[in-house]
C-alpha cells in the first residue's frame, strides 16, 4: 500500500512538473512577444503556484526537489529545440531562478507548515517571502552560470530586483491558490493502476506542445 503511495506521489509530480514546464515556454512566450520585461518575474509566481500545489499534494521536501528537476529538463529540451548550448543565458538563467526559488520555498516551508501556513494570510506571506529571497538572491546567477542577470534599461539595477514588488505580489496571490489547487486535487484520490500508465502520455502530449512553440 505504502509503496503505491509512493509510485503515485511521483506520478503527480510528475504530471504537475510537465504542466510547469509547458506553462515556461507558452507563457514565456506571450510575455517576449509583448517586448516585456517582466517575464522573470511572472514566471517566478507561476513556478511558486505550482511548488504550492506539489506541496498540497506530497508535503514532502523531495516533491518539490523533483518538480524543479522536471521543469528544469524543459528548458534543456528548449535549448535542443533552439540549438543553443545549456549555458546559454536563455537557459541557464531560468534553471538557476528555478533552483532558488524551490530553496527559498522549502527554506519557509519549515516555518509555514504550522499554524502560519494553514491561514490564507500566513500563506500569502510565505510565497511573497519566497518570491522576495530569491529574487534577492538571484545576482549570483553570474557566480554559478558565468553569465551576468540582466539589468533594468537605463540602469545599474538586476531586472530580478526591479521587478521584485512584482513578484512578490504576484507570488502572494499564487502560493495561497496553488496551495488551494493541490487540496483539491488530493481530495479526488488517484487509482494507481490507471493514473501511472497516463504519466508517459501526459509527458509525451506536453513535449510535443512545446515543440510546436518553435
Amino acid at each position: 500500500m505504502k509503496d503505491n503511495h509512493a509510485i503515485t506521489a511521483v506520478g503527480i509530480v510528475v504530471i504537475l512538473g510537465s504542466v510547469w514546464g509547458l506553462s515556461e515556454c507558452v507563457l514565456g512566450a506571450a510575455v517576449q512577444a509583448c517586448a516585456s520585461r517582466i517575464s522573470g518575474s511572472v514566471m517566478t509566481g507561476v513556478g511558486l503556484f505550482f511548488m504550492a500545489a506539489t506541496w498540497a499534494v506530497v508535503r514532502k521536501a523531495w516533491s518539490v526537489a523533483l518538480l524543479v528537476g522536471i521543469a528544469s529538463l524543459f528548458k534543456m529540451f528548449d535549448a535542443l529545440l533552439l540549438s543553443l548550448p545549456l549555458g546559454n543565458g536563455a537557459i541557464s538563467h531560468p534553471v538557476f531562478a528555478f533552483v532558488l526559488e524551490g530553496a527559498a520555498f522549502l527554506a519557509l516551508a519549515a516555518i509555514a507548515a504550522g499554524t502560519l501556513g494553514r491561514k490564507p494570510a500566513g500563506r500569502a506571506v510565505w510565497g511573497g517571502g519566497a518570491a522576495l529571497i530569491a529574487a534577492a538572491a538571484f545576482p549570483l546567477v553570474r557566480t554559478v552560470t558565468g553569465t551576468a542577470a540582466c539589468l533594468a534599461p537605463g540602469t545599474g539595477i538586476p531586472l530580478a530586483w526591479y521587478y521584485a514588488p512584482l513578484a512578490v505580489g504576484l507570488s502572494a496571490v499564487l502560493v495561497p491558490l496553488g496551495i488551494r489547487a493541490g487540496e483539491k486535487a488530493a481530495g479526488l484520490g488517484f487509482k494507481p493502476r490507471f493514473f501511472e500508465p497516463s504519466l508517459a502520455v501526459v509527458l509525451a502530449l506536453t513535449l510535443m506542445a512545446v515543440a510546436r512553440q518553435f
